[in-house]
């Protein structure tokens, strides 16, 4: 079984990821990332910086340039679908969560009002 370090709201960018990023390191490492095998994947949820974060040029440390935007968004991820931080969740779990009490609940735009990311994964947007 693999693990992953994920903070809430990477769950959602995982599920929309289309190949677009920040650099091209940054997508490299999404790339490796989105594209493992996630049938045995154990999700520790983290309040702070994660997997995805390790290639991303806003980290700085062990936290995010952009820190009070991309907690609001966590927030408001854990809000909708029931979940606390720290917590540990099976993959499939955690995405079928994310797809029934955000995506298919049309929360997306709410929940990730902030992000500058949201065209891609809300095409209405």
């Amino acid at each position: 079984m693999s693990e992953l370090k994920l903070r809430p709201h990477h769950v959602l960018c995982m599920l929309f990821y289309e190949g677009k990023g920040y650099n091209e390191d940054f997508v490299r490492h999404m790339d490796e990332v989105c594209g493992a095998p996630v049938d045995d994947l154990r999700v520790f949820l983290t309040g702070g910086c994660d997997e995805i974060c390790a290639a991303c040029p806003h980290r700085l440390g062990d936290r995010c340039d952009h820190d009070e935007k991309v907690s609001a968004i966590d927030r408001r991820t854990l809000e909708r679908m029931g979940l606390t931080v720290p917590a540990e969740i099976d993959w499939r779990e955690l995405s079928t969560l994310a797809n029934e009490r955000i995506i298919r609940a049309g929360k997306l735009r709410e929940v990730c009002r902030d992000c500058q990311w949201i065209t891609i994964c809300d095409k209405e947007s």
